[in-house]
């Protein structure tokens, strides 16, 4: 008895909603670029007119419920190890379908993941 408890108590702790992310990048450069100190160092900026290089491309996976204000940050710190000035062209995988259901708080939509995309830049 004791441990069939144990086993739906641990197995109720571990699906208890946490959110995982799952950060990638992939190089684009072969350059070696100083890396960021914080993540303040990089910024977001959805369009400009400034010339830039891109270094790198920046991908976070993560449930799909996460607000735009947790991803950024994410996305920002992956650009900044690998020495970026700033992120820009922030796009989801999130499809037309997806995005008109609300989240579910019963199921917690763990099973419905979104990616979210970004450059990662120097300025020239």
């Amino acid at each position: 008895m004791k441990r069939i408890l144990f086993t739906i108590l641990s197995l109720s702790i571990l699906s208890s909603g946490c959110t995982v992310y799952q950060i990638n990048s992939k190089d684009m450069s072969q350059q070696y670029y100083t890396p960021k100190t914080s993540i303040d160092d990089v910024t977001y900026v959805q369009t400009t007119d400034k010339p830039y290089t891109q270094i790198a491309e920046v991908t976070v996976t993560t449930e799909r419920r996460q607000p735009m204000e947790d991803i950024l940050p994410k996305l920002k710190q992956e650009a900044g190890m690998l020495g970026a000035d700033a992120i820009i062209d922030v796009e989801s995988d999130a499809t037309d379908l997806w995005k008109k259901y609300a989240p579910q708080k019963l199921l917690g939509n763990a099973y419905i993941r979104s990616t979210y995309t970004a450059k990662a830049i120097v300025w020239n």
